[in-house]
Formats: C-alpha cells, structure tokens, sequence
C-alpha cells in the first residue's frame, strides 16, 4: 500500500495561483483572438488539456511522485489522450472536438474531485477543487448538448466559462493558503 505524501502549503498555494492565472490568460485569449480567429481557438483548445496534464505532472512529482498520486497520473493520462483527440477532431467538426472536450471535463472532474478528496485530511484548502470537479462533471453535460446541435456555432468561447470557473475555483483555493493563520 502506497502512503499518501503531504504536499507543503507553500507548495500549493504557488501551484494553485499558477492554474489560476494561466486559465485567466487563457479564458482572455479564447473570448478575444480565440473567438475571432479560428486558428488561434483550435490551438487553445489543444492547449487546454495540454496544460491540464504537464500542471497534474507537476504538482504529482511536487507531492510525492505518480504512485502516491494515482488520480493525478490517472488525470495526466487523461488529458494528454483528450489533447491528441482534440487535434483529430477539430479539423473535420468542431463540434466533434467539443465533444471531446465535454467527455475530458467529466472525467478529468471527477479526478479532480478525487484528489482534493484524497487530499482532504493533509492539505488545507480543497473544497474549491472538490466542489470545482463536481462543476466539471456538471458542464461535461452543456458541451456534449452543444456538440450534438450542428447547426450552432460553437468556438473555443463556448468552453471559456468553463475555464473561467476553473480559475476561480483555483484562485480560491490559492486565496484561502495565503490567508490562513
């Protein structure tokens, strides 16, 4: 049996500030040059997951290693997958890649809510990522329905909402580290 190694609070409130602001980045640049050029949007959209899994990479190795956190690496592999299907999907449908992304938000929530769950009793600050995976699960549902519609227009800004919550969930999350006595 693996033992659950206990990330420093140092450690996840840098960690959590860092999602925080790149999704913030990345929210603006979908709802700006995303939106208006669809390039730009489907190299966002690649990205995102990207991001996603070398972010998981990062703080697993900071936390202990990929065996102590199998929901982590679980998560890496996830993504990394999503990004690949992502870049095959978007050049026929867009809404295919949607789809895609509506699959990862799903289950990569639910490995979210798993590691703020593992995380409960040796980390502060994990009921932003918890109640955040849950909302991930929650908006798998609003991108598979877009994606099955195609006669909507849909774009990378259709998924900034998405990310936007994200970033404030980890913002929270980094908030209440950097405030706690």
């Amino acid at each position: 049996m693996t033992s659950i190694a206990t990330p420093s609070s140092s450690w996840l409130k840098h960690y959590y500030g860092i999602r925080a602001l790149v999704s913030v980045l990345w929210v603006a640049l979908a709802f700006t040059i995303g939106k208006s050029q669809p390039t730009v949007g489907a190299v966002l959209l690649v990205a995102y997951p990207v991001w996603d899994c070398v972010a998981n990479a990062i703080d697993a190795a900071r936390s202990g290693g990929l065996r102590a956190n199998p929901t982590q690496l679980l998560n890496m592999v996830v993504s990394a997958i999503v990004a690949v299907a992502v870049m095959v999907t978007l050049r026929p449908d867009f809404h295919a890649a949607i789809a895609v992304i509506g699959v990862w938000a799903a289950l990569s929530g639910l490995l979210q809510l798993s590691t703020g769950a593992r995380r409960w009793r040796t980390a502060s600050a994990q009921w932003p990522q918890i109640l955040s995976g849950a909302q991930s699960c929650l908006a798998a549902t609003h991108f598979l329905i877009k994606a099955a519609h195609p006669a909507t227009v849909v774009s990378v800004a259709d998924v900034a909402p998405y990310a936007a919550f994200g970033a404030l969930y980890f913002a929270i999350s980094f908030g209440v580290l950097a405030f706690k006595r």
